[in-house]
């Protein structure tokens, strides 16, 4: 039997379907080297171990990570030989870093370069509402972390609306997972108050969801107060950097966003006896303050009550003695009519006297002062008389 002659092109693709079939996911642990990214969205770099070195391919948006020369990492894809160079390549969609080393490193180039573009700037780092009314929650709905911070927010606070995002907190699932659920609570009609990101303990690498490229852009730009507790308390991730608050714990988390009840509750009976303290302080230096003004007037108006009455006394008694000058006066006036009445000229013509006038009117008071055959007036009580000088 003759065998079949097929092209290049042919056995080549023959080639990838059976790669493909035989195996569709594989997953290649070993040392990165000759990383190079061209065009800003193709990765290259080789797998090596002591034996042999494997081509590497994949898109940037994949690479979650930074990597470099010299990491450990397990790289995710399927096998293929690229029909134009007939080179064999595994096409990557996904990488882990393995070992604790590679892990740190990973960590460190990446906080390096966020931190340079201002992601973990404490100027853009916002507080938290004082009394929330509804927390989006992000973490895994059957984890412990879960159970803890519900228990510890009923406990400090009620009457909490808490909306959760039930999501994958390790794997390579994770971070879309989270950023799908930051972005699904930003776009809200009606936000949450405050967002929590929350995982329990882990080794590092169970926590790196937390310090993909994604992850923390996503918390750095969430348009909602957001609170991030991963791990332990000694524990750190590249969202922890890029929240408004870092809490230690899941449970410190609940006590972050919430207050405690019974601490504001002591709060507000200290405010009050304050506020009764400054009353009663207020009202009795008022009362004070009107008791010396009441007295002051009081004085003021006793003075010239006083000085009114010293008056009164004084237009009295002025009165009084008026009233016995005039009666004084009155008998000093009676025997004045009386000299007055004695000395009236009539009143002498009426006993009998009279007045003798020369014609010119000249009183005539002794002999010398006519003579003889001078005509004379000669005034009486009743009337008058005319009379001639006939002897001197």
């Amino acid at each position: 039997m003759n065998p079949q002659i097929i092209s290049v092109s042919e056995f080549l693709t023959i080639i990838n379907e059976t790669l493909g079939f035989a195996y569709p996911q594989v997953i290649v642990e070993g040392e990165v080297s000759s990383f190079k990214v061209n065009q800003g969205k193709f990765v290259f770099f080789d797998l090596k171990d002591e034996k042999a070195v494997l081509n590497c391919f994949m898109m940037t948006h994949q690479l979650k990570l930074p990597i470099e020369d010299g990491m450990k990492i397990r790289a995710t894809g399927t096998p293929k030989v690229f029909p134009k160079s007939s080179r064999f390549s595994l096409t990557v969609r996904n990488i882990e870093l393995a070992g604790e080393g590679a892990l740190r490193r990973a960590l460190e180039l990446l906080k390096r370069k966020l931190d340079g573009e201002g992601l973990f700037d404490p100027a853009r780092k916002r507080p938290l509402p004082a009394f929330p009314h509804r927390i989006g929650l992000i973490t895994s709905g059957t984890s412990a972390a879960y159970s803890d911070f519900i228990k510890i927010l009923n406990a400090r606070w009620s009457g909490v609306e808490v909306l959760l995002a039930d999501v994958s907190v390790q794997g390579a699932g994770a971070p879309d997972q989270v950023v799908g659920a930051l972005e699904y609570f930003n776009q809200l009609a009606h936000p949450v108050d405050v967002l929590v990101l929350i995982r329990g303990g882990g080794s590092l690498e169970d926590l790196m969801a937390f310090s993909t490229e994604p992850v923390a852009r996503a918390v750095a730009a969430s348009r909602t107060p957001i609170v991030v507790g991963v791990g332990h308390e000694i524990d750190f991730s590249l969202a922890d950097y890029a929240a408004d608050v870092r809490a230690a714990t899941p449970t410190d988390a609940a006590r972050l966003v919430v207050p405690d009840r019974r601490e504001i509750a002591g709060r507000i009976d200290h405010l009050t006896h304050r506020a009764e303290a400054s009353l009663t302080a207020a009202v009795t230096a008022r009362a004070r303050r009107t008791d010396r003004a009441v007295g002051q007037l009081e004085a003021s108006l006793r003075h010239p009550r006083e000085q009114l009455q010293a008056h009164t006394t004084a237009l009295w008694r002025s009165l009084d003695r008026l009233s016995s000058h005039r009666q004084l006066l009155a008998a000093r006036t009676v025997a004045l009519e009386r000299v007055l009445r004695g000395l009236d000229p009539k009143a002498v013509l009426n006993r009998g006297y009279a007045i003798v006038r020369t014609p010119d009117g000249r009183l005539v008071r002794r002999p010398a002062d006519v003579q003889p055959g001078d005509a004379l007036a000669i005034q009486v009580a009743e009337g008058q008389v005319s009379a001639q000088v006939t002897t001197q």
